[in-house]
């Protein structure tokens, strides 16, 4: 291939080159500089022609199949999507590509429609392709995948068959109301007043499809062109895209050991994770907390708090969150199941201010006008009623706590040259710093790769046209979930990495301290 697109002038733009290299050929696509049909090089000419690694150009052309802008054959290679039977025929039967009328008029896309093309996937992507990996027939994949596989199945799909025999024959879909199951919301307040020191009623949680069905919704109600945004640095994708699609500014602040810093911004709106920052997982002061709130009320704004998964806290009570201080009701709370029970059960709630409530309600009504997955909405209320959830969540600390614990010794035992682990005493994942060169830090995710252990690439959080300067979390970081492990996996995960950095002679033996250290 003649290099049809400028790999080098992107490079310059963006830190990371998995995503240089995916924005080149995108544009290259997109301009019809390479034409629908035509293939594209190997991964490992890829890698050659531009002094790349494999994983890479791997993690490119996924994010480029996963978006459609090219298909690929297992064992044929990759293509530029198009061509063939993907294009309509004219009258005469001739395929045409679309390129033949790139001039032609095309219905008008709002810019909110525009402005979601240019945003960061919010797919999940790992610093090294576990899909990638051939020959390998035992991968251990730190990426972290919730607790699926340790729910209680049987018990919940018992209580969800019953409840949808008791829907089948009792309800109706005018009775269901936009805002959720009222048993469920009520079980929600009961446990936020208990376990959280919030101080809610029914009426004012509504049930929504995950924590980020209520992230967008309030994006769009509270955000658009000649408004800002405040959210923190690094911070979840999704969060991201869900404010700069509103066409608002986005003030990507930085962080510390003690959360975000607070500034007297000129804003209307912050996003914040304080009880454990995604995805450092760092605790917000109390003083900050504080300063939150009062920037918020002499500024007249709005914060979303997204608590994600701090019931898993090993240190104790898990924190009283922004929304336990709030007296003026500017805070709007955001929880999710999906933590807890599966990343698939795309159950959240929001507890909405008064001021906000009718504007939310209407605009969730836009996309369910009745509530979905009503069926599963009464069985964890009725789960939760009975003790269930409780001793689910109570069983599953005692036995994630453990794992968390032997996951963090041996990063900082045998790593503590290479990763920096931020101090965490919550949730199902160990965040933790690179200390040497981002080059290094490539040769060592590529050499994992080739023995077959993977984790998740923490830099994907950062907010790419913030000043990386100006934040001391900026660099290369990994991300270490073990929900999904046990014991053995951990520590054949441990084992992989530390052989792969030996013999990149990035650590030594210590045979006589039984562990492997930084040279």
């Amino acid at each position: 291939m003649n290099s049809p697109f400028a790999y080098t002038v992107k490079l310059a733009e963006c830190s990371n080159k998995h995503m240089a290299m995916y924005l080149a050929i995108r544009e290259a696509i997109t301009e019809g500089k390479l034409a629908p049909g035509e293939k594209l090089p190997s991964t490992r000419r890829l890698a050659e022609l531009y002094d790349l690694s494999r994983g890479s150009v791997s993690l490119a052309y996924e994010m480029l199949t996963a978006e459609g802008f090219v298909r690929a054959g297992v064992g044929q290679g990759t293509f530029v999507a198009g061509g063939g039977s993907e294009f309509p025929t004219d009258r005469s039967g001739k395929e045409t590509s679309g390129t033949e009328n790139r001039h032609s008029a095309a219905p008008a896309i709002t810019k909110w429609g525009c402005r979601l093309l240019s945003l960061e996937p919010t797919a999940a992507r790992q610093s090294v392709n576990s899909s990638d990996l051939t020959g390998m027939g035992n991968i251990v994949s730190f990426s972290p995948e919730g607790i699926g596989a340790r729910f209680p199945w049987a018990e919940w799909r018992s209580e969800v068959t019953r409840q949808w025999r008791s829907l089948g024959t009792s309800a109706r879909s005018g009775d269901l109301p936009t805002a959720g199951s009222l048993e469920l919301r009520k079980a929600i307040a009961n446990r936020l007043r208990r376990e959280r020191g919030i101080s809610c009623r029914e009426e004012d949680i509504v049930i929504t499809a995950g924590s980020m069905q209520a992230i967008a919704l309030l994006t769009q109600l509270l955000l658009e062109e000649g408004k800002t945004a405040v959210i923190e640095n690094p911070c979840y994708t999704g969060i991201q895209n869900a404010a700069k699609a509103t066409g608002a500014s986005v003030i990507a602040q930085r962080l510390d050991a003690s959360g975000i810093v607070p500034e007297d911004w000129d804003a209307e709106l912050l996003f914040v994770t304080p009880t454990r920052q995604f995805p450092t997982g760092v605790v917000l002061s109390y003083d900050r907390r504080r300063a939150l709130l009062a920037w918020a009320s002499r500024r007249n704004a709005w914060i979303i708090e997204d608590d994600y998964d701090s019931d898993f806290r090993w240190g104790g009570r898990p924190i009283e969150p922004l929304k336990s201080l709030d007296k003026e009701d500017r805070v709007v709370y955001i929880g999710t199941f999906s933590r807890s029970m599966s990343l698939n059960m795309r159950i959240g709630f929001a507890v909405v201010p008064k001021q906000l409530m009718q504007h939310f309600i209407l605009a969730k009504q836009l996309y369910d006008p009745y509530p979905t997955g009503i069926a599963e909405q009464q069985a964890l209320a009725s789960w939760m009623s009975a003790g269930g959830y409780d001793r689910h969540m109570r069983k599953m600390r005692r036995l994630l706590g453990k794992l968390e614990n032997k996951l963090r010794a041996n990063l900082e035992r045998r790593f503590t040259g290479l990763f920096a682990t931020v101090p965490s005493d919550a949730g199902l994942h160990v965040y933790t710093k690179w200390r040497r060169s981002p080059e290094e830090y490539e040769m060592l995710a590529e050499e994992c790769r080739r023995r077959g252990v993977t984790w998740k690439d923490g830099t994907i959080y950062e907010v790419r046209d913030a000043d990386r300067s100006l934040n001391p979390l900026s660099g290369p970081s990994a991300i270490f979930g073990f929900a999904h492990m046990n014991e053995k996996q951990i520590e054949e995960g441990i084992d992989r990495i530390a052989q792969a950095a030996l013999s990149l002679k990035m650590i030594h033996s210590d045979k006589d301290q039984g562990g492997t250290v930084h040279a």
